[in-house]
Parts: C-alpha cells; sequence; structure tokens
C-alpha cells in the first residue's frame, strides 16, 4: 500500500512537464544529476553548524563584543514570591490592573511593588545584549561568506546575466560540483536555524520567521529534487544580498556606535527593497512563474514551487513595512534605529503607568531628563 501511494506521490506528470519525468534525472555519460539521496548530506552540516556556532560564539563573537564595548546591563532580580510566581508562569505576565490588586491583598504588597515585581520578572527572561551581539555575529558571518561564495558560484554562469536560460534544456541540467555545495551548505544553514530557533532570541515577528525558515527549506529542498536548481542558485543569493547588512547594523547598535548602525542599516534597506521587492518578484519570480507558460503546460510541481515563492514574498512585503517603519525613525529629527521586531527592556521610569490610571509625562524632544538621548535606555528594544 504505502508502495503504490509512494509511486501515485511522485509520478512524473506531478512534477514534471508532459513529456518529461524522473528518468531524465539519471546518471549518464558522464554527467551527475541531483537525487534524493543528496538531501541527507543537509543534517550533519546542519549538526556541524550548531558546533561550530557554539565554537564561534565563545572564541569570537564574545571577544569581539568585548572589544567593540558591549556591556549587559545589571538587572535586578525579583525576589521570590510563589504567588506571584504561580500567576507569572500560569496566568500571565502582564496582569491587568484589577489583577494587580488582587494580588496586592493575597501577598500583603502595595500595588506599586507587585506591578515592580512583575517588572524585574518580565526583565529576568529577556535575552542579554551580549546573547544578541553574539547570535548576530554568527549570521553576519555565514551571511557574508554565502554571499560572496554564492556570488562566485554564479558570477560566470550565462543564467546569472540571461534568467531565461534557467530553463534552458530543463531539467536535463548536469549538477555542478559547486551548485551541490552551494546546496548544501545552504540547506544544512536554515535546518541549524530551525534546530536552534528555541534558544535563540524570540522577536515580535517569531511566527513570521518559523514560517520563513519552513519555507525557505522546503523550497531549496524541492528546488533540488526537480533540477530547479539554476533558479534555486539565483534566489539563495538574493536572500543572503542583504542580511549580512541587517546582522552588521545590529552588532554596531548593541556596541553603541549610532551612527555606523543607521548606515549600515540605510544600506541593508536599499538592498532589501532592490533584491527582494524588486529583482526577486519582477525578474526571478517571472522567469519561474510566467515565462514557463510559454514553453510547457502547467503541471502540479509549477504551482508548488511558485506557491512557496509568493509565501516567501508575502512576508518579504510584511518586513519591509517594518523596514519603513524603521527608516523613518533616523530621518532628521530621529537619532536612532530600532527593530520593531523586539520588546525593549522595561525601565524604572515605566514600570507604574497605569496603577492609577494616568501615564507619567515622558521627557521630550528625544532626550532623558539626564541630557542623553534614548539610546541609552532603550537599547535593548532593537536586535
Amino acid at each position: 500500500m504505502l508502495s503504490g501511494l509512494s509511486e501515485r506521490l511522485w509520478a512524473d506528470w506531478i512534477w514534471f512537464p508532459e513529456g518529461h519525468g524522473w528518468a531524465d534525472l539519471k546518471d549518464h555519460d558522464g554527467k551527475v544529476f541531483p537525487k534524493y539521496q543528496d538531501l541527507r548530506a543537509a543534517l550533519p552540516i546542519a549538526l556541524c553548524f550548531l558546533v561550530i556556532r557554539q565554537l564561534f560564539e565563545r572564541l569570537v563573537a564574545t571577544p569581539l563584543a568585548s572589544l567593540l564595548g558591549v556591556r549587559d546591563k545589571r538587572r535586578v532580580c525579583a525576589a521570590p514570591n510563589p504567588v506571584l510566581e504561580v500567576y507569572f508562569c500560569s496566568t500571565s505576565k502582564h496582569p491587568t490592573q484589577c489583577s494587580l490588586e488582587s494580588l496586592s491583598k493575597q501577598t500583603g504588597f502595595p500595588v506599586r511593588q507587585v506591578q515592580r515585581w512583575f517588572r524585574q520578572r518580565r526583565n529576568q527572561e529577556r535575552p542579554s545584549k551580549l546573547k544578541k551581539f553574539r547570535e548576530a555575529s554568527w549570521r553576519f558571518t555565514f551571511y557574508l561568506v554565502a554571499f560572496f561564495a554564492g556570488l562566485a558560484v554564479l558570477v560566470d554562469k550565462p543564467w546569472f546575466y540571461d534568467m531565461k536560460l534557467v530553463w534552458e534544456d530543463f531539467p536535463k541540467m548536469p549538477l555542478l560540483p559547486s551548485q551541490y555545495w552551494y546546496y548544501m551548505i545552504e540547506l544544512g544553514f536554515y535546518i541549524s536555524l530551525i534546530f536552534s530557533v528555541a534558544t535563540d532570541v524570540k522577536r515580535k515577528d517569531f511566527k513570521e520567521q518559523i514560517i520563513h525558515h519552513v519555507a525557505t527549506t522546503a523550497l531549496i529542498s524541492f528546488s533540488w529534487l526537480v533540477n530547479y536548481i539554476r533558479a534555486g542558485t539565483l534566489i539563495m543569493l538574493v536572500h543572503d544580498a542583504s542580511d549580512y547588512f541587517m546582522e552588521s547594523a545590529k552588532m554596531f547598535n548593541y556596541a553603541g556606535w549610532r551612527k555606523t548602525c543607521n548606515l549600515m542599516f540605510t544600506a541593508f534597506a536599499a538592498v532589501f527593497i532592490i533584491t527582494r521587492l524588486v529583482i526577486l518578484p519582477f525578474w526571478i519570480i517571472h522567469t519561474t512563474m510566467v515565462y514557463p507558460l510559454s514553453l510547457y503546460s502547467t503541471f502540479i510541481g509549477y504551482y508548488f514551487f511558485n506557491g512557496l515563492m509568493c509565501t516567501l514574498q508575502l512576508l518579504h512585503i510584511f518586513w519591509a513595512a517594518l523596514i519603513v517603519r524603521m527608516v523613518i525613525k533616523f530621518l532628521p529629527g530621529n537619532d536612532i534605529v530600532e527593530d520593531e521586531r523586539s520588546d525593549r527592556e522595561e525601565t524604572e521610569s515605566e514600570e507604574d503607568e497605569g496603577v492609577d490610571g494616568k501615564q507619567k509625562k515622558k521627557p521630550t524632544n528625544g532626550h532623558m531628563r539626564n541630557g542623553h538621548t534614548p539610546l541609552n535606555n532603550n537599547h535593548s528594544k532593537r536586535d
């Protein structure tokens, strides 16, 4: 029964245009073609990435953080309190005014003290600046190396300049060694991100990040199976083109290098919009979605591949909106970029907002009462 189901699932007419099939991907005359067994190599590569990351963060990222002056603020830990801890873990980390009053009666503490306890307890769970710096350093290093390695793989290929050639002699294009390693390393990295998601810094777009990693992994795997490798390498290159700018902006942000951070983020925003909102949809997706219609009749694999592409494109539009909001924040009159995806650490000046129904008045003109810009107090809000 399983054998029959597998045959139906992998039928030629599902994954290939009419007149083509899996037989086209059998090695012959010294030509090698991608096989599903090759994807197994991505798992040990992913595990290697997890080990290398730990070594990198300890031996490279931590000393670099010290060199750039990245320092963690000392946090005040919430005093042990069983009643408040049970509510925090099982009910809510942000109690309502009514709940605060109820907890105040149960513990015998003033409402203001109960609210302060919850603020301190929430801050305890937020990732430290050093942890975020190390994560950004790791991703910066990978994306930088991956982008230039991908560029080296593609720069001498004719389909890099004429994207219609990704369909030339499809699906009988032989596999090149450089394509094999580029694919396996990229796939292994994204699988490692899925493995490490539980310990990585969680941001407001956590669900979107999970969808992105899963869609990217599925897209890379599927494009390998059906020999969409030429299009796949172009897609991976476009994705790596802007990411290392973003990660470098985060690193300089944690180090307090505001002008450098803003410069890197501006470069990231420009490259992101050009590559993911212009090149990807109007060149690459057009080549994978529109151009094949003039060559082949449609098939299920065509819809599956382009469905994943459209999913990624919707995520890019979502992130582009966040990026534009952040760019607006450091136009004339603003000083610093803040990552819209991250929660900032709560400060003492905010702890009692809403206790008496009034919000404390905040300093204006972008300065705190001590005469410094918001960077010092809100620095942990950004990635």
